[in-house]
Formats: C-alpha cells, sequence, structure tokens
C-alpha cells in the first residue's frame, strides 16, 4: 500500500499551531516555579512545608491524570474528542490562579494554608485537562512518522523561547522593577501569563480544528472503552513503559535543575550575580533551536523518534560532565559578559550545546507517546490516546513530583529550613556542592536511564511503518 493511502498528514502550520497547546501550559507552569517564593513570602508558610505541599500537589496531579485521559477516550462531540479539554483546563487554570493571587494572601492567617491547599487542587485539574491534549491529539493530527517529529521541533523551539525568554524578562526586568518576589511582581506575573495562555489557546484550537474528528481516531469508528482494556495496556504495552521509565527520569532532575532555588543558588551565589540567569537564557535560544530543528529534521525524521532520543540522551551526558568540570576546576565568579573571558566562553558553549541537545531528548517523548498509542491500535485493536498520554503524565508526575521536596531536604541540611537561600545570601562550599548536583551530576544519572530504557523500546523506524501499513489496511476494509 502506498505512504498516500497509509497516511493522513497535517499541514505543517496546523502542527505549529497546535504546538502551542504544550506552550500555553508550560507558561503556566513556569509561573506556578515560583509558587514557593509566594508561600513562604506572602503566605507565611515555612520552606519544608511548601516543599512537601507541593510534592502532595503533584501526586494529586498525577492521581487526576488517568481520570481525564479515561472521560477524553469516551468523549467525541460536536467539538471533537480534544478542544473540549482545551477550553475548560484553560478556563479553570485562569480562575484559579487569579483567585490564589489576589484573595488568598489577604485572608485571615489560620485559613491561608487551607485555602492555598484547595484553590492549587482546582488548578491541577485545569492544568491536567488541557496538558492531556499535548500529548492525546498526536494520534488524530498526524500518522506519519516522518511528519511526526515536526511537532518536536515547533514544541522544542517554543519551549526554548518561553523558558529562556520569560527567564531574561523575571531576573532582568520585574525582580529589579519590583524588588524582588512580591505581590507587585506576581500582579504582572499573573496577568501576562493569562492573557499570553489563552491566546496560545486559541491559536491551538484553530490548528487541530479539520483533524480532530472521528475519522481521525484509531481504525477511524467509535470504540467501547473499559477499565480493564486500561490495565491490559499497563501490562502488555512495552513500548509505553519504557518511554515512562526514560521520560520520569529524564523529568525528574529537569525539574529539580530548572526549580527557581536551584537557579538563585547557581548563578546569584555560585556565580554571584542573578542577572546572568537571564544573559545565560537570551544567548541559548537561537542556537538551541537550530540545533533541536537539525536533530528532529535529520535524526527523528529519517532514522526514527527512538534513536532522536538516544542521540540526545548521549549529547547531555557528555556536554554536562564537561561543564561539572568547568565549575569543579574554573572560577565561576569570574563570568561576566562584560568583560568576556575563557570561563564565560567555555561555560557558554558547553551550555547550548548541552541545552540543545536536552531539548531534543525531552521533545521527542512527545509525539513517541502518538506512536505508542498506534502501537496499542495495532496490538490489541483498542484506541486509547487519553490513557496513553495519561499515564505516560501519570508515572512522569508522580516521580518529578519529589523535585521540590528534594530541594527542599537538600538546602535544608545546610540550614536553609525557615528561608529559601536568595541572590544576596553568602557563598559556601555547602552550596556549591548541592548547586551541582542538582544542576549537573543528578541530570547525567537521568540521561544514563534513559539510555537504558531505550535498550528495551520496541518502536523503530522500521516497526512505526509496518504499524501505520497494518491500521491502514485494517481502516481500509473498514
Amino acid at each position: 500500500m502506498s505512504n498516500q493511502n497509509t497516511y493522513h498528514r497535517a499541514k505543517i502550520w496546523q502542527i505549529g499551531f497546535f504546538a502551542f497547546n504544550n506552550t500555553a501550559t508550560n507558561l503556566y507552569m513556569f509561573f506556578m516555579f515560583f509558587i514557593s517564593y509566594y508561600a513562604t513570602g506572602m503566605l507565611g508558610l515555612g520552606v519544608v512545608l511548601v516543599s512537601t505541599l507541593m510534592t502532595a500537589m503533584r501526586i494529586w496531579d498525577a492521581f487526576t491524570d488517568p481520570i481525564a485521559g479515561y472521560i477524553l477516550d469516551k468523549t467525541d462531540g460536536k467539538l471533537g474528542k480534544n478542544r473540549p479539554f482545551i477550553i475548560a483546563g484553560n478556563i479553570i487554570m485562569m480562575i484559579s490562579c487569579i483567585i490564589m493571587f489576589k484573595f488568598v494572601y489577604k485572608s485571615p492567617q489560620a485559613l491561608r494554608l487551607l485555602l492555598f491547599i484547595l484553590v492549587y487542587s482546582v488548578y491541577i485539574i485545569g492544568y491536567t485537562l488541557q496538558c492531556v491534549v499535548t500529548k492525546s491529539a498526536q494520534t488524530c493530527l498526524t500518522n506519519d512518522p516522518k511528519q511526526r517529529p515536526y511537532f518536536s521541533i515547533f514544541d522544542g523551539s517554543y519551549n526554548v523561547v518561553l523558558f529562556a525568554g520569560m527567564q531574561v524578562i523575571v531576573s532582568n526586568i520585574w525582580v529589579k522593577k519590583y524588588g524582588g518576589f512580591n505581590i507587585e511582581f506576581f500582579n504582572t506575573f499573573l496577568l501576562f501569563t493569562i492573557t499570553v495562555s489563552a491566546f496560545l489557546s486559541i491559536l491551538a484550537i484553530i490548528g487541530l480544528w479539520t483533524k480532530d474528528r472521528t475519522e481521525y481516531f484509531g481504525f477511524g469508528k467509535p470504540q467501547l472503552i473499559t477499565f480493564k482494556d486500561y490495565w491490559q495496556v499497563i501490562k502488555n504495552n512495552r513500548a509505553i513503559q519504557m518511554l515512562v521509565v526514560a521520560a520520569s527520569t529524564f523529568k525528574l532532575f529537569q525539574t529539580i535543575r530548572s526549580n527557581t532555588i536551584v537557579l538563585v543558588m547557581l548563578y546569584g551565589i555560585v556565580c554571584g550575580n542573578y542577572a546572568l540567569s537571564g544573559e545565560v537564557s537570551a544567548i541559548y535560544i537561537v542556537p538551541s533551536i537550530i540545533i533541536i530543528t537539525l536533530g528532529m529534521k535529520f535524526i527523528a525524521s529519517r532514522l526514527g523518534q527512538r534513536k532522536a532520543l538516544l542521540f540526545g540522551a548521549l549529547g547531555c551526558i557528555i556536554f554536562s560532565s564537561c561543564l561539572f568540570l568547568l565549575f569543579l576546576f574554573g572560577n565561576p565568579k569570574s563570568m561576566s559578559f562584560t568583560n568576556i573571558n575563557l570561563f564565560t566562553i567555555a561555560f557558554i558553549t558547553l551550555w547550548i550545546l548541552e541545552q540543545g541537545f536536552a531539548g531534543i531528548a525531552g521533545n521527542i517523548v512527545i509525539p513517541m507517546t502518538a506512536d505508542c498509542a498506534d502501537y496499542e491500535t495495532y496490538r490489541s485493536g483498542k484506541y486509547v490516546p487519553g490513557l496513553m498520554g495519561t499515564l505516560f503524565s501519570c508515572v512522569d508526575k508522580i516521580i518529578s513530583s519529589f523535585a521540590t521536596t528534594i530541594v527542599g531536604l537538600l538546602i535544608a541540611t545546610i540550614g536553609f529550613r525557615t528561608t529559601q537561600p536568595t541572590p544576596d545570601t553568602p557563598y559556601s562550599p555547602q552550596i556549591f556542592w548541592i548547586t551541582m548536583a542538582c544542576v549537573f551530576l543528578l541530570p547525567i544519572f537521568g540521561w544514563l536511564c534513559n539510555i537504558i530504557a531505550m535498550r528495551f523500546y520496541p518502536l523503530t523506524k522500521e516497526k512505526m511503518e509496518e504499524i501505520q501499513n497494518a491500521i491502514a489496511e485494517i481502516k481500509a476494509k473498514g
């Protein structure tokens, strides 16, 4: 059978627009990176308590995933299967964040902890609803193995711009303008997040509009899905098992590395200038996008997504090891973009390469979940993209939920039990080694887990071509 009959393809602009759905939720996620400063500074909660609460909320986030996936797998209305979840999720996040950052801190001290937990729990429901679409809608957008990695080109590029750009705005503009993480800072951040995320969600809905239809769901006809089917998938789908292992370990240590407290220690204390975080972020945006694009176009599209993940993980291990040695034997406090020196050049070169390869390894897992969903359709005849995406997210979130707790416990061991490190905190060897562990050593262990998991991942480029041919033949016999 020809590829023309086997594959349903999307227009490139549709893939680009749909990728904004992940950017919309990631913007809220970046906003929530700073919630520990809000909880300790504005609500008066303790550091360890907040770290524990963040872990509990992350587990709650994981618990809501299978429920959202089950509902999505049974949904197929006038707005399709996925678009209602984008709309509902974004509205819930918007309302809950307004309540959280506009009213909770004004409540009586005795009620703040309870209100914080309740509102944050509702926010997570909205976050889960919109996030489930990023993975589930991959299957109906396109099933061409060569085209699916294009999502990662857009998504990876958007994420680099988002996280690097927002770090520039936060560290170089808002923190300086408002004098720290105070209520004026959070008011500005909140308005920006709500407005931009809503706009990006609308673009994602437009990109998905003509593809979110029954004929693009599995075998092109409604199916009865039960919880028994879910157990069979979990037990027998080796592809999603290995992908979950790879992605969750990657996510855990990347979440630790990107924790706001860790970045404050890295740039503000070890390097002695927190504004460097924004300057570094601005520099690596374009090179990282180029590396991600080349990796997806020449590795993922031609050799398969499995090899792209291996390629990215191996590059990360090499360049993170070099960065650790640079900080161990070099002088981090000499880093400067006004007085360029050898340390600065070496750091920027290695950091750009490491971030680019991390973008390949981290972003390819989303279209890989679509491959796992198609593999399940091929294996058992069940089309369960909601389950596939939320099973992936559930385990991923449970494991990565410990990131905030790990950071909180690590800084507590060196004396930060009631307050958190700030850019004004004096340097110490203990801070240096905690920072090195969070930024370089633990992520290297995560990437090693990626490589081991991919050894047992069955969906090669050739296997995916076989799967799409088989599904197309079944649909043709209809």
